[in-house]
């Protein structure tokens, strides 16, 4: 579709369009502007509030902003102590999916039922797949997918009743189909684009979300326990991440408009395709790719050192001075989910032979940690995040990185309905912030 007489066009304007948009970094210090709706500091502007879910990486002291283990709450529940809740083989989406949804821990009789109105739900209308997903396949599955949920309001006869139960019916299907969506989609493009073979698995309304995503994206559909036991719990950590994160943010201020769920959840979608947010544990991937092919010994801190000290001056990888899964915007010790995942990191990577990369991931984090901290000045703490073992294990699994930040909107699927609920619900007033305009006027 590129035209070559407009990119010309684009190309002798792109220097204009440049020059008329540029805005000083002393302009937003001058009228007190938060860029990113974040202060100089880094702390976020308080602009709602959430019973849903709670983040800390500091605390007060005498009126001083101390740096804290990270804390990550799920309606009044500690994350790391609802994952060792769970018996060893024990899958917990569901159940957790229950309890952002509906604010409370479900007993075993509302568990099976919750479970099985999402069973039922894993269906798509008739040809859906056929007509939709297998037409115009392409290898941005998150473009997709977002395309699917649009086309699926189309099939939805009570798009216009805007009442509580009948979003929660919305969010309960669309969290159902999420892994359908994306898992067809890749299989769709895998075929079509990459000339593999196609097979199109249904999923099986008794396993759980993580067994059926497995299930459906193999060819031969097994998996083991442990794989299972894995991806669920990368969901669980994925699953919310309070209300302001780029995209929960997004739904909400779409949400407060009036919009439909299906416009709302595809705005998050969109929100979440960007690198700088669901696209990040990619990044780290291919940074650790580079680092494979450059480093001759993988146990020799010194010559890793050397590399990351290179990546942080710009003089390798991308040439963006960034050591990618390092620091995050709220977390400065630690990230409560980063730790989870690299108990099970290690034990995947035991169960697949991957102990050497294992290792070099832990050299990695040890000394980029140590490095950002000492060229940057930074008193409170570098940290790794949540997104440096994710691509990892995806990794391990066999998951195609086409699909990483598919995963990433399965969890946050049952998130971004929690707070379009609570938008709903609670808040009742479009969000609207304000932009100062200096724009020089041209005629008086």
């Amino acid at each position: 579709m590129n035209d070559s007489d407009i990119l010309e066009y684009a190309a002798m304007q792109a220097p204009h369009c440049i020059e008329e948009n540029y805005i000083s970094d002393t302009l937003f210090r001058e009228y007190g502007v938060y860029r990113g709706l974040r202060d100089e500091n880094g702390k976020g502007v308080l602009t709602g509030l959430t019973r849903i879910s709670e983040l800390n990486g500091f605390k007060s002291v005498h009126g001083q902003r101390v740096p804290i283990e990270g804390e990550l709450w799920y309606r009044g529940y500690r994350i790391g102590s609802i994952i060792d809740s769970l018996g060893k083989n024990e899958l917990g989406f569901e159940k957790v999916a229950y309890l952002l949804l509906f604010g409370q821990m479900p007993s075993d009789a509302q568990l099976t039922e919750f479970s099985a109105k999402l069973g039922k739900s894993r269906r798509l209308p008739t040809n859906f797949t056929r007509d939709v997903l297998m037409k115009a396949p392409t290898h941005d599955i998150m473009n997709m997918m977002t395309r699917s949920i649009l086309t699926l309001s189309s099939y939805d006869e009570n798009i216009l009743d805007d009442s509580i139960s009948n979003n929660i019916r919305q969010c309960i299907e669309l969290i159902a189909v999420f892994p359908m969506l994306a898992v067809y989609s890749y299989h769709a493009d895998n075929h079509y684009n990459n000339m593999q073979s196609m097979y199109i698995h249904r999923p099986k309304p008794e396993l759980s979300t993580a067994e059926n995503f497995l299930r459906m994206l193999r060819p031969d559909s097994k998996y083991t326990p442990l794989e299972a036991k894995v991806l669920d719990t990368c969901l669980l950590l994925h699953m919310d991440h309070g209300g302001g994160n780029n995209s929960t943010f997004t739904t909400r201020v779409v949400t407060s408009t009036g919009a439909d769920t299906y416009a709302a959840v595809a705005a998050g979608m969109c929100s979440l395709k960007g690198p700088k947010h669901g696209g990040a544990n990619i990044r780290v991937i291919k940074m650790m790719d580079d680092i494979r092919g450059h480093i001759s010994d993988w146990n020799d801190r010194d010559e890793i050192r050397h590399y990351l000290n290179d990546i942080l001056d710009k003089k390798a990888f991308d040439k963006k001075g960034l050591i990618y899964g390092m620091g995050h915007a709220v977390y400065s010790i630690s990230d409560p989910r980063e730790i989870i995942l690299k108990d099970y990191a290690q034990k995947l990577a035991s169960a697949t032979n991957r102990e050497q990369d294992m290792s070099l991931y832990q050299i990695v984090e040890e000394e980029a940690c140590d490095l950002i901290k000492e060229k940057r000045h930074i008193k409170t703490g570098v940290s790794p995040n949540v997104d440096f073992y994710s691509g990892f294990i995806y990794e391990m699994l066999g998951i195609p990185r086409e699909l990483y930040t598919p995963l990433f909107a399965i969890a946050r699927i049952v998130g971004w309905s929690a707070h379009r609920l609570e938008e709903k619900i609670g808040q009742g007033k479009i969000i609207r912030p304000a932009y100062r305009s200096i724009m020089e006027r041209k005629e008086k």
